[in-house]
């Protein structure tokens, strides 16, 4: 029964970073290979596929660590900056070296920022609409949080854990996401839209606490969590709506009013933490709808997103030269098929070694804290006792 649960829980939040990142390979498409409305109105909120990684990344980060606090355990920052840069900075590193070794069309923008800046994830200050590498500005904002959110748990573990303080603090991230967004519209108007918040982490880090907060009911709160989970469809159809409606109006009239600019992404991200909340029900019908490729597509998300834009952009100037439509439908299919093949070989050739490297680290050091645990345990009484004073 265990086992049967946790494989329809992977496969609800798998098929969630499936749409995730095939939301993002149609606005990209649209954005930098057809410039036509290929995919519809799917095509222009693509961008919201980001969005949605962000919710599904604040959860999984944060139920990893608020797992052991919430159980009183201690926590090691080592092992978890351990296992993070292992998952994410082989493949960057091999994305960003392609680009330093190739800088001019049809892989190079507009201007690219310094090397320090790139080894450094601040490229997204500043950053400006087509400039090389731009959508390296989420790995940004996720590495930011990645340095942030294990220093917060710390510090609240330190002072016992308390949980108002820790609901305060999501509460107020996300209203200064909000009061931030606000701002930048009321200096800047339409011209903020890009370099003062689509890439700013000011303004975008809120649309990863609501995948925290889940992590947090999950741990701290498990009762009331069961009892939510109960209503699983029913999150999920509200999460449904809810971000549907929200990407309605802000296909509309975005960023032309300040309030769908200071309300809109952490709505967004509400309607998401909903989806992302509901999927973890093995009751959710998230977790009954078996697509073909989905769990594969999720696996290789990561390495597709890093991959498929410069290989969208050096497949360009040959659709246009051959005056091939880009808009076909077989046009379509090989050219994203290539981004998604590239992400594949990515994922195969550099991320799953380092995955297999990772896990070997993760058994020894597990293996090493419960041999210490278990010695404690067979000390002593004195001896723990003082070893608790140190």
């Amino acid at each position: 029964m265990t086992q049967s649960a946790s494989t329809y829980r992977l496969r609800g939040l798998d098929l969630l970073r499936a749409a995730a990142i095939l939301l993002v390979l149609t606005s990209h498409y649209t954005g930098f290979v057809s410039h036509a409305p290929t995919f519809g109105v799917v095509g222009k909120v693509g961008w919201a596929g980001v969005d949605l990684f962000f919710v599904l990344s604040g959860y999984l980060i944060g139920n990893q660590l608020l797992a052991p606090a919430a159980r009183g355990e201690s926590l090691s920052l080592k092992t978890f900056f351990v296992r993070r840069l292992l998952r994410t900075l082989p493949n960057y590193y091999v994305v960003l070296v392609v680009y330093w070794l190739f800088p001019g069309a049809p892989l190079g923008g507009s201007g690219m920022a310094a090397p320090w800046r790139f080894l450094t994830f601040t490229q997204n200050f500043g950053l400006a609409y087509g400039q090389t590498f731009t959508h390296s500005w989420s790995l940004c904002i996720e590495e930011q949080f990645y340095l942030l959110l294990p220093l917060v748990v710390l510090a609240l573990a330190r002072i016992g854990f308390p949980v108002r303080l820790a609901w305060g603090l999501l509460a107020g991230g996300i209203c200064a996401g909000m009061a931030t967004r606000a701002a930048a519209y009321a200096l800047h108007g339409h011209d903020a839209f890009m370099a003062e918040v689509y890439y700013s982490s000011f303004c975008r880090a809120d649309e990863l606490l609501p995948g925290v907060a889940i992590a947090l009911l999950r741990n701290v709160h498990p009762h009331a969590f069961t009892r939510l989970l109960r209503h699983a469809n029913a999150l999920c159809a509200a999460g449904l709506a809810l971000s549907v409606g929200i990407l309605t109006c802000i296909h509309l009239d975005w960023p032309t009013t300040a309030v769908t600019s200071t309300f809109g992404f952490s709505l967004l991200a509400l309607g998401f933490g909903l989806l992302t909340c509901a999927a973890l029900s093995p009751a959710c019908i998230l977790n009954r709808i078996d697509i073909p490729g989905a769990s594969q597509l999720a696996l290789w998300s990561y390495a597709v997103y890093l991959v498929h834009k410069p290989v969208f952009m050096a497949l360009r100037p040959h659709v246009e030269r051959l005056h091939i439509d880009a808009g076909a439908p077989l046009t379509v299919v090989a050219v994203m098929g290539a981004g998604i093949a590239g992400g594949w070989v990515l994922y195969r050739c550099v991320e799953t070694p380092f995955m297999r490297l990772r896990a070997r680290l993760t058994t020894a050091h597990t293996a090493e804290h419960a041999f210490h645990r278990t010695a404690d345990d067979r000390a002593p009484s004195s001896h723990c006792s003082c070893s608790g004073s140190t």
